[in-house]
């Protein structure tokens, strides 16, 4: 297995570019429960460039009916990017000050039910992301409501040589 890089700048591209419309390529989820993760997920892949294929456990998607419930839900991608050892990527929850651009950021309610995953496009002199569901390009984090917010700091990406 080696290390890459993951493409930070592709990534957030990538979600300027859809951030107001969906890419014909995945299913739109929105009516189903939100586009939110599915969204961010198309986001990372554009900056990792790999899934993890595994069954049930991994990172993917082939079609709407054909993918890992961590593409499409907040809590399951949160689980396989913090535990992931195998490929794709991979990251680490981090402070506030250590988010970059092409991270994402959870927000939570008071009891620990996360429900929105926005992607950070720009840190700097605030935090803004892009998201679907509510669709948002260059939105402010604290424009939100929310009583808790996790950030998940993609490290890097792994795939087999």
């Amino acid at each position: 297995m080696r290390e890459l890089v993951y493409d930070r700048a592709r990534a957030v591209d990538y979600a300027r570019r859809w951030a107001l419309g969906r890419n014909p390529a995945y299913f739109d989820f929105e009516h189903l429960g939100g586009d939110c993760t599915n969204f961010a997920s198309q986001c990372l892949f554009a900056g990792a460039g790999v899934m993890n294929v595994t069954p049930l456990h991994g990172w993917f998607y082939r079609t709407a009916d054909d993918r890992t419930a961590s593409w499409t839900a907040v809590e399951f991608l949160y689980r396989f990017l913090t535990a992931n050892r195998g490929t794709g990527p991979w990251a680490e929850e981090v402070a506030r000050e250590l988010a970059q651009p092409g991270d994402l950021v959870q927000l939570g309610d008071q009891a620990g039910h996360f429900y929105h995953c926005p992607v950070i496009v720009a840190v700097r002199p605030r935090i803004l992301v892009a998201a679907h569901t509510f669709d948002a390009l260059d939105r402010p984090l604290d424009s939100y409501v929310y009583d808790r917010v996790r950030f998940l700091h993609i490290v890097g990406v792994r795939a087999w040589s």
